[in-house]
């Protein structure tokens, strides 16, 4: 009951099929129905799920729109901002959201993260900018921090260059001095590893980081990981885990490189700002996370650390059972009140 699966009515429609009947034989890495990785470099990423416009239910009351961060990249963002008529005069916090998918797949555009965070703005009256990074294998780590990093530049810019002008849709809503870093899984770690690059920039209010299930990993086992069984098609197996690592570290590194395994790293690991982690029960995951925040508050970081229970990884974009909506509801619940104790 807990443990999240994909959905497996989704399509597994396959771009290239020429391309892929050519590569077959020389198939290095994959992820079953997620990502193929030939010896020749060749990447293909079935379409498991599906992609989706700006189009948002009029009753959430967002204003929903895609942005060119780098042209050069191709990095882009989707923003959500809620314009209920009684947030006219109101100068709303930022959210910078970093999607889940190993380092190699997902995008904003995935319709389960455009409907979490259209309603994710709608109910916590936050501007989210939910960004569109570079993947592994192409682009291993630190690539997507780096992109998280511009990302942020990029909106301080806009503030300082471009409001009342051609922005003035959603920098005229935006509170520049709150500003939150969060997402799940492989987004949960960006958002932390982010942070840490970002916080020592002196015009760069950062209030708070959200992590939701943030990807971790070491090269020791954890119980989670170890015995917590997953069913097929598990949104986070242990073999998928070590595949994503392998696809996203820097070449010669293990995982237990700081970028995979805080634990183990030299330095200063917590951020300085207030950190939710959202753990949920049923995920090999778990005790990563309960690590993690260990690891944060033994450095004195003010740590709040939020358990769903009975449900697994990704649950809140990726099961509809009627324990994950509930917990998803929770999950909101805990946001709000996040960003509103840090404000």
């Amino acid at each position: 009951m807990g443990a999240t699966t994909l959905d497996p009515t989704l399509s597994l429609q396959i771009n290239g099929q020429e391309s892929r009947q050519q590569h077959r034989s020389a198939v290095v890495e994959e992820i079953d129905g997620l990502i193929r990785v030939y010896k020749d470099g060749h990447v293909e990423r079935p379409q498991i799920v599906a992609c989706v416009t700006c189009s948002v239910a009029p009753e959430l009351q967002v204003t929903c729109r895609d942005m060119i961060i780098d042209k050069y990249t191709n990095i882009w963002a989707r923003f959500y901002v809620p314009n209920a008529p009684q947030l006219d005069n109101y100068k709303l916090p930022l959210l910078v959201y970093f999607h889940g998918g190993g380092f190699c797949v997902g995008s904003p555009s995935w319709n389960c993260y455009h409907e979490f965070l259209a309603n994710l703005a709608s109910k916590i009256k936050c501007l989210v900018v939910s960004v569109s990074y570079r993947l592994a294998p192409e682009n291993p780590l630190p690539a997507a921090y780096d992109d998280g990093v511009k990302t942020l530049v990029w909106l301080k810019q806009q503030q300082q260059e471009f409001a009342g002008n051609d922005h003035k849709w959603w920098v005229d809503k935006c509170d520049f001095s709150r500003i939150f870093l969060a997402g799940d899984s492989a987004g949960g770690n960006i958002a932390y590893n982010v942070g840490l690059r970002v916080r020592p920039l002196m015009d760069m209010k950062l209030k708070g980081l959200i992590l939701i299930q943030p990807f971790f990993g070491g090269e020791s086992r954890t119980h989670s990981e170890k015995c917590m069984v997953q069913p097929p098609r598990s949104a986070l197996t242990l073999a998928a885990s070590d595949t994503y690592w392998r696809l996203a570290l820097p070449a010669g590194a293990n995982r237990d490189h700081p970028w995979c395994n805080p634990a183990v790293g030299k330095g200063k690991r917590a951020v300085g700002v207030a950190t939710m982690v959202c753990v949920a029960e049923m995920d090999i995951l778990k005790d990563r996370n309960m690590e993690f925040c260990g690891v944060l508050g033994r450095e004195g970081a003010k740590v709040e650390q939020v358990v769903c229970k009975g449900v697994g990884h990704a649950f809140q974009i990726l099961n509809k059972s009627p324990l994950s909506q509930t917990r998803l509801h929770e999950l909101i619940s805990h946001i709000n009140n996040f960003l509103t104790r840090n404000n």
